[in-house]
């Protein structure tokens, strides 16, 4: 099912995508991953796993990542969007333009990433898309505006994203991870889970058939309903 699929992964040097990539590359998959991390990029331990250091901010770096990655293989199966980074600080007390730095990784990043695979995709008539988001987006939680801006922003464009290409074989979804001992949180978190937990999730994503679920939120291989009402966030432990 994932032998000699093309899976590319941003925000792949640690956390979440550092397991993704990992053990994608145990099945078989042939994995580009993306960081602005050397040294983490370096850690990643797979043999069917190249590395890029850039910034996903920037454009012409993701254009890069998604067009050499293509180059290799001749086809690009599914695309992670999943580069990240801490919290922030409270509204009035961002540097400035560290508000709009958070905002450029996390929403602009994705929105880089679908921008130069979908053309790829459209081409082949075949891909999958997934975009890290977090339940933070419908939480009001304090020292944390520009992440969730983001994430609720990448909710919508998302969503946007899968209806524009509700006619093709591309299904592009979104995956929430939940309590995940990564760093961003800027400190060790051995009482949450391990980013491994979150495998079979990524997994289903990168799988599903033609005539799947697209636009969706998936949480635990459940689909969640993002910004329903009936949602209890709580005071703790929300990403």
């Amino acid at each position: 099912m994932l032998k000699d699929k093309t899976i590319l992964i941003t925000g792949a040097a640690s956390g979440l995508g550092r397991s993704w990539a990992e053990k994608f590359s145990q099945e078989g998959a042939k994995v580009f991953a993306m960081d602005i991390n050397q040294k983490g990029l370096d850690e990643l331990e797979g043999d069917s796993i190249e590395q890029y250091q850039g910034d996903v901010s920037d454009a012409s770096e993701v254009k890069s990542f998604v067009e050499n990655a293509h180059k290799s293989t001749g086809t690009l199966d599914v695309m992670f969007n999943n580069a990240g980074m801490g919290f922030g600080h409270r509204v009035d007390s961002f540097p400035d333009g560290e508000f709009e730095y958070h905002v450029s990784v996390h929403l602009f990043g994705t929105i880089y990433g679908m921008r130069y695979a979908l053309p790829l995709m459209q081409n082949q008539g075949y891909g999958r898309i997934i975009n890290t988001i977090s339940r933070n987006a419908e939480a009001d939680q304090e020292g944390t505006s520009a992440y969730s801006a983001a994430k609720a922003a990448i909710w919508s464009a998302s969503r946007v994203a899968a209806k524009e290409n509700s006619d093709k074989d591309i299904l592009i979804n979104m995956i929430i991870p939940g309590p995940t001992n990564t760093g961003i949180w800027g400190k060790d978190m051995p009482n949450l889970q391990n980013p491994d937990a979150t495998y079979p999730t990524a997994k289903m994503l990168a799988t599903l058939e033609k005539g799947g679920p697209s636009g969706k939120v998936y949480w635990d291989q459940k689909e969640y309903p993002m910004f329903n009402v009936q949602n209890e966030i709580s005071k703790k432990n929300r990403p």
